[in-house]
């Protein structure tokens, strides 16, 4: 990572998440520099005026401007909310060949410009398109991170903060695995300030909450149509973790390479992150039944990828 790159972050895509996203770097303070870009020029132009009116009241200083893809090429950080929504009666596979073929164009675009930072992925199916990325692009693994769990998991800590009535912010605990179906939480594990949870629940009880995780978003679409406040402060975590260098663990997508025994596949997992990206992943000591839903997550990926990897055969 070039550290002269300084905190500029372009952020390609305007939609509910882009723009939620783009509202939470504002609120926190986390850049000096924000350039948006997206085919809608107009819905775009009217995000920044929007923003730059509040800027009066926000905690620091802030740059808001509408750009181009050329304007990755001093970026520290460009993430990614662009992509096709899944229509009715189209297939996840559908949407999945749709946006790994924007993907292609937009990535393509962005490195045309002489991007040398990091990229952050927001789009569905996150996990594949974060591979994708990391494919189109050429980059190391490091610096292209995925959403991954990250909002898996601070749905799981809010739900146990309800359940055990204490903060979340107390609650230690991670989703891994898919951004999807197959995603699992890792009881054997989560905490409340060292104090493990899993003891004091039923398994019945245990279930129901990751039942309650794993639906949220149906839940949330069915009722207003997208999910984005939640991705959304998410995203500006993982920002504010890399153009702050704060070594901090998050469960983004990364990239496995013999960890928990698998490789070559993007998926939630517990990761420290700074200025260049991933520095490592965290490995978490699971059990038996946690090892084998782990397993079966990787395999529906790697279905997924083997389905798609026609586009890839001419890649690295």
């Amino acid at each position: 990572m070039n550290f002269t790159l300084g905190n500029k972050v372009v952020l390609v895509g305007t939609g509910a998440v882009g723009s939620s996203y783009a509202y939470a770097l504002m609120n926190q303070g986390i850049t000096d520099e924000l350039v948006l870009v997206d085919l809608n020029e107009k819905k775009a132009k009217g995000d920044v005026m929007d923003l730059a009116h509040g800027l009066v009241y926000a905690p620091s200083a802030m740059n808001i401007q509408f750009g181009s893809y050329e304007d990755c090429k001093d970026a520290a950080v460009v993430v990614i909310c662009a992509g096709a929504a899944q229509k009715p009666g189209e297939t996840r596979l559908d949407l999945v060949h749709k946006n790994v073929s924007i993907f292609e164009s937009i990535v393509g675009n962005i490195m045309e410009s002489g991007f040398n930072g990091i990229f952050l992925i927001a789009t569905n199916p996150v996990d594949i398109l974060s591979y994708a990325t990391w494919k189109f692009s050429g980059l190391p693994k490091e610096r292209v991170i995925g959403s991954g769990t990250v909002l898996d998991s601070a749905r799981f800590r809010y739900l146990l903060s309800k359940e055990f009535d204490t903060a979340p912010t107390s609650v230690h605990g991670y989703i891994i695995g898919e951004h999807g179906d197959s995603q699992l939480p890792v009881w054997s594990s989560a905490n409340i300030s060292g104090t493990p949870i899993a003891s004091q629940l039923s398994e019945e009880r245990k279930e129901e909450i990751s039942s309650q995780v794993r639906n949220a978003a149906y839940q949330i679409i069915d009722s207003k149509g997208a999910t984005y406040y939640g991705i959304a402060m998410g995203l500006a975590r993982i920002t504010r973790a890399i153009l702050r260098n704060e070594h901090v663990i998050l469960p983004v997508g990364a990239l496995l390479e013999g960890e928990n025994g698998h490789s070559d596949v993007y998926m939630g997992v517990p990761a420290v992150i700074n200025r260049s990206g991933v520095k490592k992943i965290v490995e978490l000591s699971l059990d038996d039944s946690e090892k084998e839903k782990l397993a079966q997550s990787v395999q529906t990926l790697k279905d997924v990828q083997a389905l798609i990897s026609k586009q890839f055969n001419q890649l690295r």
